[in-house]
């Protein structure tokens, strides 16, 4: 994989929390994997608030009662089945 080098400026306190938890010499990881996850945050907070509203209640009467009781229903069935 290939890199890019970047000039970022840190707060002295949040350099040197990141040297006690990683060293010195482990920043650059550090960061690059702190940014990594923010990514995939960000990514997934934007693709839940794109699919806001497409679950619609009147599609999925089976779970009036609430998702527990739907999953218990189910579970009863399938133990029924297998008992014959």
């Amino acid at each position: 994989m290939s890199a890019h080098r970047t000039h970022i400026i840190l707060p002295d306190d949040l350099v040197s929390e990141i040297d006690r938890l990683v060293g010195k010499r482990g920043r650059s990881q550090f960061l690059v994997q702190s940014a990594i996850v923010e990514i995939k945050r960000r990514r997934q907070l934007a693709a839940i608030q794109t699919a806001a509203g497409a679950w619609n209640e009147a599609d999925h009467p089976e779970l009036a009662g609430g998702a527990v009781a739907y999953q218990r229903k189910l579970r009863t069935e399938s133990d029924r089945r297998r008992a014959q």
